[in-house]
């Protein structure tokens, strides 16, 4: 038996295609050190926000603009791995 891969299923924020809203689904807080992890909580990420990937920089593909809730900010493309999201059905 074949099972295709559901677009609802929890991916990488790191993985997104430009310019794709998505919802955060969860982060690995435990993964990211204890500085990471209170400015994306002090940028309002949490389950249940809308996030989406803006780009990504042209040498390496890091660092990446994201958009959470309203506010754009640059993320690591280490920490955008740690970060879950859902897209929209």
């Amino acid at each position: 038996m074949i099972i295709a891969r559901s677009m609802s299923l929890p991916d990488s924020l790191a993985t997104l295609r430009p310019n794709q809203p998505a919802t955060v689904h969860s982060v690995d807080w435990e993964a990211l050190g204890a500085q990471d992890s209170r400015r994306l909580r002090e940028f309002g990420l949490d389950e249940g926000v809308t996030v989406e990937l803006l780009h990504r920089a042209s040498l390496g593909g890091d660092p990446l603009a994201c958009r959470i809730g309203r506010m754009t900010v640059a993320l690591r493309r280490r920490v955008a791995t740690t970060i879950r999201v859902t897209l929209p059905a």
